[in-house]
């Protein structure tokens, strides 16, 4: 049996703007970010797996599952790996390969893959739990000090930009385009 990417329910921009316009700092940053996570879902939304595996913008080999592989990744990688410093391996690749969970998607595992993505979410909104954003920690490659502000900032910014690749792929695998692809 084929498995589809479930659909969601998302918060709506507009939606978005009104919860948190008003809001503390560690709201609107967790907002946007859960904003961003949930746009990286809807862009996945009714796709069956072969669909998410399929390279649609060639020459470039990215994918949809590639990118919510590759998030799971960041997502450890930041919040748990980094600023908690649990001692954790990669989600889905060896160490210093530089791949980030991009390459390597099977689409037989597509189901795995995406619940993998999002117990990496849960996972991350645990090490951070009762933590304030001006907590530190210094980074494993280059030594620098970084708040954990930063890194929500780091993260908005690392979904903002590969949502708008995943706005492209989705579009080139079945024309959907927008906030909330047609079903």
């Amino acid at each position: 049996m084929t498995w589809t990417a479930p659909h969601i329910t998302r918060t709506t921009a507009g939606d978005l703007q009104l919860a948190l316009g008003t809001a503390d700092e560690r709201t609107m940053l967790a907002g946007w970010l859960q904003w961003h996570r949930e746009t990286l879902l809807v862009k996945c939304a009714g796709l069956d797996q072969e669909q998410l595996a399929r390279t649609t913008a060639e020459p470039s080999g990215l994918t949809l599952l590639g990118l919510v592989r590759h998030l799971a990744e960041i997502e450890r990688w930041w919040f748990r790996r980094s600023f908690a410093a649990e001692p954790l391996g990669d989600v889905f690749t060896g160490p210093d390969d530089g791949d980030e969970g991009l390459r390597g998607v099977d689409a037989a595992r597509a189901e795995h893959d995406y619940a993998a993505y999002l117990d990496e979410v849960e996972a991350a909104g645990a090490a951070v739990a009762g933590r304030t954003l001006d907590e530190t920690f210094v980074t494993t490659r280059g030594g620098r000090t970084c708040s954990l502000r930063w890194v929500y900032l780091a993260k908005i910014q690392e979904y903002a930009r590969h949502n708008g690749h995943a706005d492209l792929l989705r579009e080139r695998t079945d024309g959907a385009t927008g906030d909330h692809p047609r079903s």
